[in-house]
């Protein structure tokens, strides 16, 4: 029999949690030299529709793609056109991480390798996106599901 395993979402501290960091690094972004001007446009909603992307994708309630309405074909529409580089995607996965280790998010190591690895994928998946001017993402593909780095990829089925 399998143990009961949390999801990432759980880890993390749940929706608490998630809110808590996407809201205080994009304040902290909004401040930012290199990376603030992508962000100047962005709704107040902004923090919170990432913070439920997110935590959907850890293996959360489905808030981003029940009440927001949104799918992985929304969220790479918002990156199109946005011309973002390598520069400033370091800029803003270094400020993701040290928000995290500030406001205290778990720091064990499978955690934190799973939190890097997808944070990894999905702005490397963004600055992608960004160049182009169409979205490549069908409507009707699933949402990436990122766990305790199981094989399968960020489309895992859910069990």
């Amino acid at each position: 029999m399998k143990a009961n395993i949390p999801t990432l979402y759980q880890w993390a501290g749940g929706e608490e949690a998630l809110q808590n960091l996407f809201r205080t690094f994009y304040a902290k972004v909004l401040e930012d030299d290199l990376i603030g001007p992508v962000f100047r446009q962005m709704s107040a909603d902004h923090p919170r529709h990432v913070a439920d992307f997110v935590g959907e994708v850890f293996g959360g309630p489905q808030k981003y793609t029940g009440a927001d309405k949104g799918s992985h074909a929304v969220m790479i529409a918002h990156h199109i056109g946005k011309m973002l580089d390598e520069p400033k995607r370091k800029r803003w996965m270094q400020l993701l991480l040290d928000t995290a280790e500030e406001i205290g998010l778990p720091a064990d190591p499978e955690f934190r390798s799973a939190l890097v690895g997808y944070l990894e994928w999905g702005s490397r998946i963004a600055v992608l996106n960004s160049q182009g001017t169409e979205n490549p993402v069908a409507d009707n593909e699933p949402m990436p599901r990122w766990g305790w780095g199981v094989p399968g990829g960020p489309y895992q089925t859910k069990r």
